[in-house]
């Protein structure tokens, strides 16, 4: 590619933006990418990455119920995801069943109705598979307007208990014995990861949203130990891979959720062959090795 067909290129992207439903796009992306990437650090660093995937199908299973019971899938989606939330906390701390099993039978669960209800559709499938792999060209004002409703709510909460947060994030059992609410603190992030994935539904889809919830906190894991550096560099991969994936289906005629999907896995691959966390343990393993082969 010449630097004039560059040049052309990028006028042609700065045109498309006086668009209105282009400016709605770019606004979600950002959003989207902002709000994923902060709950990316919770699902990362407790490790516990199939609640992005339950969360991602109560959503899609609850916007196709939805759809087959003429309600509006969007809310329907939300409510499920609440419901999953609802359950999902109390069931792992109430029985002795560890939360990543209790996870996976939810998951499966989902999954289920999210597919039974997709075969029982006999009408055009086209707004269920909206939901599957979102539509950014198709946002309305009032998707914009929960989407900003929430990113907010998201990042209240997250500047108003971050040092509550940041013990929970260690070890929730030594936060209980220090006083920290550790229950509210989970709890409230389940709610709020419902939240988050139900609104993005038409944004990035039910069945890709989840690796947003996923890959930008592990971009930022290759990278930092600081919590706080944590959070900005999880929200910047984010928001990048939302605002890049949005160009790149543009340029090539591409699905805009998948778009968004490998352009954040490019930037976690980046971030995994630069890491500078990655070339210490490798220097102090291949000091270890010496030490040892002198002996």
């Amino acid at each position: 590619m010449t630097e004039e067909d560059l040049s052309l290129m990028v006028d042609q992207i700065m045109d498309v933006l006086t668009y209105p439903p282009i400016q709605k796009a770019a606004l979600a992306c950002i959003l989207c990418g902002a709000s994923c990437s902060l709950l990316s650090v919770f699902v990362v660093l407790m490790k516990m990455p199939l609640i992005g995937v339950s969360m991602s199908h109560a959503a899609f299973a609850g916007a196709v119920m939805g759809m087959l019971l003429g309600f509006n899938p969007f809310l329907c989606g939300f409510i499920m995801c609440l419901l999953a939330a609802g359950v999902l906390g109390p069931l792992s701390d109430r029985t002795d069943i560890a939360p990543e099993n209790v996870l996976g039978i939810m998951f499966s669960f989902l999954m289920g109705v999210a597919f039974l209800g997709m075969g029982i559709l006999t009408r055009t499938k086209a707004g269920a598979l909206n939901l599957m792999w979102g539509s950014l060209l198709s946002l309305s004002d009032s998707d914009i307007a929960v989407l900003t409703v929430i990113t907010a709510i998201l990042l209240l909460f997250i500047v108003m208990f971050f040092k509550e947060i940041r013990y929970v994030l260690f070890n929730r059992k030594l936060a209980l014995a220090g006083g920290v609410p550790e229950r509210f603190i989970y709890y409230a992030l389940l709610f709020l990861t419902g939240a988050v994935i139900s609104s993005n539904l038409a944004t990035v889809g039910g069945l890709l949203i989840f690796a947003l919830l996923v890959q930008p906190g592990a971009t930022a894991l290759q990278l930092t130990y600081n919590l706080r550096h944590f959070f900005l560099i999880s929200v910047a991969a984010g928001i990048g891979s939302c605002v890049s994936g949005l160009i790149v289906s543009y340029v090539f005629n591409l699905p805009s959720g998948a778009s968004v999907v490998l352009m954040a896995t490019t930037i976690f691959a980046a971030a995994y062959v630069f890491s500078p966390k990655r070339h210490r343990r490798k220097k102090v393993k291949e000091c270890i090795s010496y030490e040892y082969d002198k002996r």
